[in-house]
């Protein structure tokens, strides 16, 4: 019954005009006013602009203290504790010592605190950004750089100190470029639109390259062997076969160490999946199992028996800060701005899923600003870059974290950590470590099964997730990304050059207007075509616009054009032809009238070969006694359509440029041709749906003329079509429309 309810036609009537764009609006006023806004200052407006500068001060004299006081302490304690093993463990990856990513999780967080805008997300270290950090470290300083000959002929030393220093100095300098691209050049000029070009798909492969990267960098630390540092494009491959050249070197126990974590941290979390149902708190595994490690490490002395790499020395206190090495900056320019992006998209894009999940909003520029002050501040005190951790964010989330404050009470607990109890995990093995790696990133490298959602969902998007993965493994973070991005926009021009045209019909009763083959129950409207692409009209696509609208209509104008040019010269031959035949006869008659009145008159006839004899009789008015008639195969020529097809002219045809958001040069010349071209032939088109910036790019291009004026616009498919069917009378005033609503049934 309901059914039929929906299914009843519901009349309803509107009388009004036949729209057109002869009315043009003036947006000088408009901008000018605007402008005015802008750079108007008042009190109320420079009290909001700080505000938004610094949120802290606009939620914080708010914070609901009752309510989310006891979740922001549980939370930040939680999220604290996981700080202390995944910072140690990022380090290795950003090639600095273990205590640099405590100072990581620790400087970045506050500033985040004070400036960022998301109530959610966890910032700190994360895997992505150390192995793109270790890329550029170890590429400026490498082992080589740092070898010392020792005392006997053939051996050397490796500079451990020196080479961390210096490392500590190029992750600290770049961190601090990263900062300063997401402030100035990224943040302050509103550039945050700049992700947009970071689609999920793209991100997903991304993440899960990087994944590869992270774990092909910790197998040294697996193994216990040491091999060589490869750069540049392919550097991952060269390096996993250098790993199975040295895999007959490797340490047993650091290998024994590797394969016991990684089993105990699997199960452990497995168990504290199951007991998280009865336990509201998450249980910290990896914080108790760098404990364990510890201590076993400690009792069996695991250094010196069995030659297991330990964390080594981890000072107590905090730094000072230190300037960035000023000479350094011109080698990672791109390294900083690619970390600058990957940041900011992976932090933008969990934060706005948690600001959805939640009903608030999330400033993008001002994320910008804060993620690049916490990495430029950072900077200053031997941080490397920062960005936002999925599995730290999901424990603040569901330990009850409602706000930052939950960051704030981490980063104390960071603090603790770094004065006092951070000494007492020198003897943690590295192995520890990467095994905590390998399980973190469990994670992402799931993010496999996207390749078979994507091929059921989009194939092109699936294409863009398998390029990405290939690209970022082939060509480092850095490289990768930029070709990645690139092949990503590539395939919106591919998709904008081959969008789909469509000839559109009527839903009989209605100004409804649907593709004839995408609908059952649309008809075309006799003598007038309405052509619709799917994509704005631009030089990528404009050769194909026309094409498609030859072929959907029928009529090749231009072989169309040139039948007819050959018809008007084929007529023009034949007039000319015949032209000079009657002037022959017009001679030959005229010499014989002469020698007919000269006879008569008793003269003899004078013949003369030129056509003064002519000429004299026709001023004499004697022409009119000539019969002269026109050949028979002399009769007009009218051009008619080419014989090769059978396909009658359009009265008119109509363009529905609602889908056409912009128009460049090239678009403007092909709708003038088009315009030209249909109308010699004897065609009109109209143009309807133009977007008021489409219209604008028409006027500076020259469109309009005296000829070709806004008359020719409709602001709709219905109201150029019945322009059309009223015989373009410009006396139609009112239109009275009865439509019905009818259901549309697709052609399945």
């Amino acid at each position: 019954m309901k059914d039929k309810d929906l299914r009843k036609r519901v009349p309803y009537h509107i009388q009004r005009d036949v729209l057109d764009e002869q009315l043009s609006c003036s947006s000088l006023c408009f901008i000018i006013f605007s402008f005015s806004l802008f750079i108007r200052c008042t009190g109320p407006r420079f009290k909001s602009c700080f505000l938004s500068f610094v949120p802290l001060l606009a939620w914080l004299p708010r914070y609901p203290f009752r309510e989310n006081a006891i979740g922001d302490l549980i939370s930040g304690i939680s999220v604290g504790i996981m700080h202390l093993p995944q910072g140690m463990a990022y380090a290795l990856l950003a090639a600095v010592p273990p205590v640099f990513g405590l100072y990581s999780s620790f400087y970045p967080i506050l500033i985040y605190f004070i400036f960022g805008t998301s109530k959610h997300i966890s910032v700190g270290t994360y895997a992505v950004m150390s192995v793109m950090i270790g890329s550029v470290t170890e590429r400026l300083a490498p082992d080589s750089d740092f070898v010392i000959p020792g005392n006997d002929t053939n051996s050397t030393t490796l500079d451990v100190f020196s080479r961390d220093a210096e490392r500590v100095k190029i992750a600290a300098t770049v961190t601090f470029l990263s900062g300063i691209f997401q402030v100035l050049l990224l943040g302050l000029v509103r550039f945050g639109f700049v992700v947009t070009y970071l689609s999920e798909p793209l991100v997903r492969a991304y993440t899960t390259a990087a994944a590869i990267h992270v774990i092909v960098s910790q197998l040294k630390y697996s193994f216990g062997i040491n091999p060589q540092r490869y750069s540049g494009p392919l550097s991952l491959i060269y390096t996993v076969i250098e790993v199975c050249a040295l895999l007959g070197q490797t340490n047993i126990g650091t290998l024994v160490v590797s394969i016991v974590t990684i089993i105990g941290l699997v199960a452990a979390k497995e168990l504290s999946a199951l007991a998280a149902r009865k336990i509201p708190i998450p249980i910290p595994v990896e914080l108790i199992t760098i404990i364990i490690a510890t201590v076993v490490s400690w009792q069996m002395d695991l250094k010196t028996e069995y030659g297991v790499e330990v964390v080594g020395e981890i000072p107590s206190g905090l730094q000072a800060p230190v300037a960035p090495a000023v000479s350094l900056l011109g080698s990672m320019v791109g390294d900083a701005f690619a970390l600058a992006v990957v940041g900011y998209g992976i932090a933008i894009s969990l934060g706005r899923i948690f600001a959805l999940k939640y009903a608030y909003k999330v400033d993008s520029n001002q994320e910008l600003i804060a993620l690049g002050l916490s990495n430029s501040i950072g900077g200053l005190f031997n941080c490397f870059a920062i960005s936002c951790s999925m599995s730290r964010t999901m424990v603040q989330v569901s330990t009850g974290g409602k706000s930052q404050v939950a960051g704030a009470i981490s980063a104390v607990v960071i603090l603790v950590i770094l004065l006092k109890i951070g000494e007492l995990f020198e003897e943690l093995p590295k192995a520890v470590l990467a095994a905590i790696i390998y399980v973190n990133l469990q994670g992402m490298m799931k993010q496999f099964g996207d390749i078979c959602s994507l091929w059921r969902t989009n194939k092109v998007d699936m294409v863009v997730w398998v390029m990405t993965l290939i690209l970022t493994v082939l060509f480092n973070p850095d490289l990768g990304l930029a070709a990645s991005i690139a092949f990503s926009i590539l395939t919106v021009v591919f998709r904008t050059q081959l969008p789909k045209y469509s000839i559109l019909g009527q839903v009989p009763g209605t100004d409804i207007y649907k593709p004839v083959e995408d609908y059952n129950q649309v008809k075309e409207i006799p003598g007038i075509m309405i052509f619709r692409s799917s994509a704005t009209l631009y030089f990528a696509n404009a050769e194909m616009y026309i094409d498609a609208l030859y072929e959907k209509t029928g009529v090749d104008v231009a072989k169309l054009l040139s039948h007819k040019k050959k018809l008007e010269a084929k007529r023009l031959r034949k007039e000319k032809k015949a032209a000079k035949k009657a002037k022959k006869e017009a001679k030959k008659r005229a010499k014989e009238a002469s020698a007919v009145s000269a006879f008569n008159q008793g003269e003899e006839p004078q013949f003369s070969d030129t056509d003064e004899s002519g000429e004299e009789a026709e001023a004499n008015g004697d022409v009119h006694k000539l019969s002269v008639k026109e050949p028979k195969d002399v009769a007009a020529v009218e051009a008619g359509p080419d014989p090769d097809t059978d396909t009658p002219l359009p009265r008119a045809i109509i363009l529905d440029l609602s889908p056409v958001n912009f128009l460049d040069t090239v678009g403007v010349k092909t709708l003038r041709n088009i315009y030209k071209d249909y109308g010699e032939a004897g065609v009109q088109v109209y143009l309807c749906g133009c977007q008021r910036g489409v219209v604008e790019s028409m006027e500076k291009g020259d469109f309009f003329n005296e000829k070709v004026t806004k008359s020719i616009l409709f602001s709709s498919v219905h109201d150029a079509v019945l322009y059309c069917q009223q015989g373009n009378s410009k006396e139609v005033q009112y239109i009275l429309m009865s439509y019905t609503h009818t259901r549309i049934s697709e052609v399945s």
